[in-house]
């Protein structure tokens, strides 16, 4: 397939970057059911680190075999598939070149009371297994988040080199960041630009929420009239935020819900001018039929 004078526009937003990056985000936006419109929907399955094994795969079964996961990624047609090591080599010979990959590189786990996660994949696993690009979290207002934010700045340097995307679990919490404030409008679009500031080609946050957490924001945007009443609204804000719009920001699915709350949000996303989703627990934790229909009518709507 041709690129698209929309995924033309898009990568001329990245400049300074390589040409190998710039060829491994075409790849990732050509790719798929949503190939050529500037929108995603990635399949991310790092839940098994952050939540157990159980949690994450006992309301599905199958989901426990990492070839399933693969297979859900082929078949529904999203964009691309994020995993921690173990699961993308699993599979990788297999359905090589099938779909694209993002090896993600470090992993929290709820076995530990620190809000901090440890490396556990490499640029050269990412370039081995043949990965468009790689994942990192970070938790702005976090004791550990300078850390974090260190790591991430050598891993995007390294990755750039070798012409690997990054892509940044953008996720604040600690810190001055109060528990509602985690998915507070102000708080994600601070925590969307952070992420640009850092280098990202891609950034992922959680949907904003209509509160705002920090009292020097909330005059501000008292002052300044910023909307936040709708979910699109604060969708805009949080784009604008990313170098206004200029670098691409796809939603989290958050938890299980149910399928009308989901498709809302997709709509949300699409009216604030958000470029997609990355939906997880919504898709594997249903059986595959139910998840292949869901994440149809998410693509129909991007579409």
């Amino acid at each position: 397939m041709l690129r698209t004078d929309t995924v033309r526009k898009i990568l001329s937003w990245y400049e300074g970057e390589t040409p190998g990056l710039k060829a491994n985000l075409s790849r990732l936006l050509m790719h798929g059911r949503l190939a050529g419109t500037g929108r995603l929907v990635i399949l991310p399955v790092d839940q098994g680190f952050e939540h157990g094994p159980a949690r994450s795969f006992a309301p599905n079964p199958v989901a426990y075999d990492p070839h399933y996961l693969y297979e859900l990624a082929i078949e529904s047609g999203v964009s691309g598939y994020a995993a921690p090591l173990g699961l993308l080599e699993q599979g990788a010979d297999t359905f090589a070149g099938e779909v694209p990959l993002i090896l993600k590189l470090n992993s929290g786990n709820s076995l530990v009371k620190t809000q901090d996660q440890a490396l556990t994949g490499t640029v050269e696993d990412a370039l081995r297994l043949g990965c468009v690009g790689v994942g990192f979290t970070i938790y702005p207002g976090a004791d550990a988040s300078y850390d974090m934010m260190e790591e991430l700045r050598e891993i995007t340097l390294y990755a750039k080199s070798r012409g690997l995307m990054t892509v940044v679990w953008s996720y604040p919490r600690g810190g001055k960041v109060t528990k509602e404030g985690e998915t507070g409008f102000d708080i994600i679009a601070y925590a969307a630009h952070m992420a640009a500031l850092m280098g990202a080609t891609i950034i992922k946050v959680k949907l904003p929420s209509d509160h705002v957490d920090l009292p020097e924001a909330k005059a501000t945007y008292e002052k300044n009239e910023i909307p936040h009443v709708s979910q699109a609204d604060r969708v805009r804000h949080v784009m604008q935020a990313s170098f206004a719009g200029k670098r691409i920001v796809v939603f989290s699915g958050g938890a299980a819900k149910n399928t009308h709350e989901l498709l809302d949000e997709v709509r949300a996303i699409r009216e604030g001018g958000g470029n997609g989703s990355i939906i997880g627990r919504n898709s594997f934790q249903r059986s595959k039929e139910d998840a292949l229909k869901l994440l149809g009518e998410v693509m129909d709507i991007y579409a």
